[in-house]
């Protein structure tokens, strides 16, 4: 990894005598996109309003681009405006009584940059968010992805070093927003400046992020990239959370001294081949296997491991997939399949999936 632009060291915010956010440490590489993800109430957009300085710590440090801005052992806190940062809220803050071109200057203005280098500035991130020819137009009369582009373009303006978004898609129509995504993750790809982003959509999340941090109750439960944390979930909450598992119940038979395959013990006398990336000890009680992962079959499948017949109790038609809610010894699951791959409610069916996505969570 490159250098840390940013880098958060057991950071503690404190509302009172309550612990919003408890310890949290992860550093953002030099143009990385990380997203803070969890639950309302988790502490990522606290954990985000302390990197801007709308917020001060009790305890830790913050250091940005090499430059502690809080540090309590240092009694440092340095004020939001001197930090380098730019961000772009949900509720976008675009003036509706300025133009666009308005809008986007005002930052620069308030820097007090020349009048040539600030019309420069303005073309060059309206043309970045494809806004040009709104250049003159009321802010009022910009349709939500609009405004979208202008908040981004006026925290893109000063090339800030880093960039900051506090779930800016989340007040966005489904469609528009699946389509901002795209062009967001595009834009800070070809800027290459490092950016944190917070948003309780796991979709999002794990489409336009370098690493996700998951969080819940002020911590942070794993830290990976997208594909690690959907394959790899370390705990009940992160498997639960991103995405759709199962999650099966029983015991390890044998704990190892290295990661790996191991057995896995589940009700109704199953004895499942499972895969745990840390070294069992022998007390965890819990596999996760996502829905997509599961296959079907309307006859027995040879050789396949982890191969066990249930019934289909329920289809559920979803569009782009199908869910199927399967009786099977150990109780109940949910399969999502492709909806050209149709069984009858009733039906006899055999699922079965690969021990590498029956995955072992820890403790």
């Amino acid at each position: 990894m490159s250098e840390a632009r940013i880098e958060i060291s057991d950071l503690v915010v404190r509302y009172g005598d309550v612990p919003a956010v408890n310890g949290v440490s992860f550093t953002v590489a030099q143009g990385e996109h990380v997203t803070l993800l969890g639950p309302s109430g988790c502490g990522k957009t606290t954990t985000l309003r302390a990197i801007a300085g709308l917020e001060e710590p009790s305890g830790g440090s913050i250091r940005i681009d090499g430059t502690t801005v809080y540090s309590l052992a240092e009694r440092r806190n340095v004020p939001a405006e001197k930090r380098g940062v730019s961000m772009v809220f949900q509720s976008y803050a675009v003036w509706p009584h300025m133009s666009v071109a308005n809008n986007v200057a005002y930052g620069l203005r308030v820097r007090k940059l020349p009048k040539d280098e600030i019309a420069a500035n303005v073309d060059r991130a309206l043309g970045l968010v494809q806004m040009r020819d709104f250049a003159d137009r009321s802010a009022a009369l910009l349709s939500g992805g609009q405004q979208q582009r202008v908040a981004l373009a006026r925290a893109i303006a000063f090339s800030p070093t880093v960039l900051l978004f506090d779930e800016p898609l989340s007040n966005l129509d489904a469609k528009l927003r699946v389509e901002m995504r795209v062009e967001l993750r595009e834009l800070q790809r070809r800027l290459g400046v490092t950016s944190l982003y917070v948003t309780h959509d796991q979709e999002e999340a794990l489409a336009i992020s370098d690493r996700v941090v998951v969080m819940n109750v002020g911590g942070i439960e794993q830290l990976g990239t997208p594909e690690d944390i959907y394959n790899r979930p370390k705990t009940r909450f992160v498997a639960d959370f991103v995405g759709s598992a199962n999650l099966i119940t029983g015991s390890v038979r044998n704990g190892t001294a290295s990661p790996g395959p191991v057995q896995f013990d589940a009700a109704g006398g199953l004895a499942l081949k499972a895969w745990a990336a840390h070294a069992p000890h022998g007390g965890e009680t819990c596999v996760a296997v996502r829905t997509a992962y599961i296959d079907l079959s309307a006859g027995a499948v040879k050789g396949a491991p982890n191969s066990i017949t249930g019934t289909i109790r329920q289809r559920l038609f979803h569009g782009d997939f199908i869910q199927y809610i399967v009786d099977w010894p150990a109780g109940q699951l949910t399969v999502r399949r492709p909806p050209t791959e149709l069984f009858e409610e009733g039906s006899a069916i055999t699922l079965s999936f690969a021990p590498e996505h029956c995955v072992l969570l820890e403790g």
